[in-house]
């Protein structure tokens, strides 16, 4: 089984290209903290994971997310072989993301009851009166 869950924060905006028969790829990178400082460090540690995403929900999280925001991966590990400019074989390890959550909006707001606000501050849901004058509490 193939399987991984991160939580972390982005370490720079998404990018996003479009493959040549125009599939959407994005492509960011996350900072996970271990929760632990090392000996050798005065805090925290993180380790640092390549994510791509594809099609539809890599649009939306060129979108929604920028550099710092938080956000949780599902997915799986990929090892990658490509051929570098100088011929050279190269290999690199990355997160090939089947779900993220937003966990902070794109302006960082989120509003006093856990509802994501625009960027106005305001809640684009509207409070509804339902007229309980006759519930028994």
């Amino acid at each position: 089984m193939n399987k991984i869950i991160l939580i972390g924060n982005l370490t720079r905006d998404p990018e996003i290209t479009t493959t040549n028969s125009g599939v959407s790829v994005c492509r960011f990178s996350l900072a996970v903290p271990r929760g632990f400082a090392n000996n050798d460090s005065n805090g925290p540690q993180a380790d640092f994971f390549n994510i791509v995403v594809w099609r539809g929900l890599a649009d939306n999280c060129h979108k929604f997310l920028k550099k710092g925001s938080k956000c949780c991966v599902m997915g799986r590990i990929q090892n990658v072989t490509y051929e570098a400019q100088d011929g050279t074989k190269r290999y690199t390890t990355e997160i090939t993301a089947s779900d993220v959550e937003f966990l902070s909006t794109r302006n960082g707001d989120v509003a006093g009851d856990g509802v994501p606000t625009g960027g106005n501050g305001t809640s684009d849901l509207e409070p509804v009166d339902d007229g309980d004058e006759g519930l028994p509490f």
